[in-house]
């Protein structure tokens, strides 16, 4: 069974609270505050693992999570890191994320890693909170939450030259037989469900990957059969081979079906009906019909393809053919076509600066209420049942702007700002 898409849910570790601790210990006067710091959360990182080929164990398991940090200790003690945990995927794997709907990554390089959830900071102890008047304080940070997100995972073969045609032309006896490659062949008249990937080796030139591409016929842009789901894998080919069954052993047109496939290519994407093509014409063992070859002649001259007339039961030509790709791949670069993100996690630093204040009317007056990323972060700092702690808050308000903000609204002696649930009094 191939698996070449899921859906999946990763959770980094949350950072560990800072601890709130003052010093005691005997024959040390006036001991002050020693709460360390909580250890940082896990980072949740992909890695590309090469004794894996498929999606299948996604399956089974949905949801990801990476180790919490540990809370911070008295005397100054920082509390443990979380451990970073490290989801093994394919080669060949894209990363999206769902809820933005972007490429964040494409897994391609043998163990490439790529991190895709930070864990949260530690919260810091109320050591770093001891000031010349304020000696004794009652609080501590509260460790960030780790990043949580919804992650598709896709698939894709890494093959140089792909096969493509419609089913029971030959492209799995093809594939048999210039390399190790194993699929089912019979007188199928559907198409086989799994791709199937195998080593060539020429006799002159690199080796190279091929693939026999099932499930592209008419209709396959459209989502007819598996089409859409096997055209993204034709994707990553540098060259495609088109074979076509030149004796029409199955009552069609090898024409019409040249016509058809390359249609559903260009439906589904401009840069797959730019690849490059040699035609193949099969079962030329079995071909008595001279009108459909001097057709597909016809055809590969007007369209300026290279054509081989070969049998892949025979193996005639097939030789032939294996060395011409593979001097034709030496002009053809590798490319990658798959647009990544690459201010992906940039923009959520940025996002992570901004604050808001929105107004909204109330039986009982205008609430100013004061939201974003900062003012959580800061209100997880502050006891707001502490004089000293409040008088923080305060403090980092007006050095954040947001008080300045207040006063341009309109506020008044007396008005409610809501910050985090809680409700304060104002007052100039």
């Amino acid at each position: 069974m191939v698996i070449d898409y899921v859906k999946i849910s990763v959770k980094a570790g949350d950072g560990g609270d800072g601890a709130v601790s003052f010093r005691r210990e005997k024959y040390v006067a006036a001991g002050g505050p020693d709460g360390g710091d909580g250890g940082k959360g896990g980072d949740i990182y992909f890695r590309v693992d090469n004794n894996t080929s498929t999606l299948l164990d996604f399956k089974y398991k949905k949801k990801f999570k990476a180790e919490n940090g540990k809370r911070g200790e008295g005397a100054r003690r920082i509390g443990k890191s979380g451990q970073p945990l490290y989801i093994p995927v394919p080669k060949g794997t894209i990363v999206r994320d769902v809820d933005k709907d972007v490429i964040v990554a494409d897994l391609s390089e043998e163990g490439q890693e790529f991190l895709i959830a930070k864990g949260g900071k530690g919260g810091r102890g109320n050591m770093h909170f001891a000031t010349p008047t304020r000696q004794v304080p009652n609080f501590a940070e509260q460790g960030r939450k780790g990043a949580e997100k919804n992650i598709e995972l896709e698939l894709k073969m890494l093959a140089d030259v792909g096969l493509v045609g419609f089913p029971n032309v030959g492209k799995s006896t093809l594939i048999s037989m210039v390399s190790s490659a194993r699929p089912k062949i019979a007188n199928y008249h559907f198409t086989t469900l799994d791709p199937a990937l195998g080593v060539v080796s020429p006799k002159t030139g690199d080796p190279y990957v091929m693939a026999d591409i099932p499930g592209i016929i008419e209709g396959a842009s459209d989502g007819v059969g598996l089409g859409i789901q096997f055209l993204k894998h034709v994707e990553r080919t540098r060259l495609l081979l088109h074979v076509l069954d030149a004796a029409g052993s199955e009552g069609r047109n090898p024409v019409d079906d040249f016509n058809k496939i390359n249609d559903e290519l260009k439906k589904y994407s401009k840069v797959l009906s730019n690849k490059k093509q040699i035609v193949v014409a099969n079962k030329m063992d079995i071909a008595n019909d001279e009108d459909l070859l001097e057709q597909i002649e016809k055809l590969c001259q007007k369209e300026g393809l290279k054509l081989f007339k070969i049998s892949a039961a025979t193996k005639e030509g097939v030789d032939e053919l294996i060395e011409y790709v593979a001097q034709e791949l030496k002009n053809i670069p590798k490319e990658d076509i798959v647009e990544v993100d690459e201010m992906y996690g940039v923009e959520d630093e940025v996002v992570d600066q901004e604050w808001f204040v929105e107004t909204e009317q109330r039986k009982d007056g205008i609430y100013y209420i004061v939201s974003g990323a900062p003012i959580e972060r800061l209100m997880s700092k502050v006891n707001i049942f502490d004089v000293e702690s409040r008088q923080y808050l305060q403090r980092i308000l007006k050095q954040l702007g947001v008080m300045d903000r207040l006063r341009e609204m309109g506020i008044e002696d007396g008005d409610i700002i809501e910050i985090d649930g809680y409700q304060l009094e104002y007052t100039e």
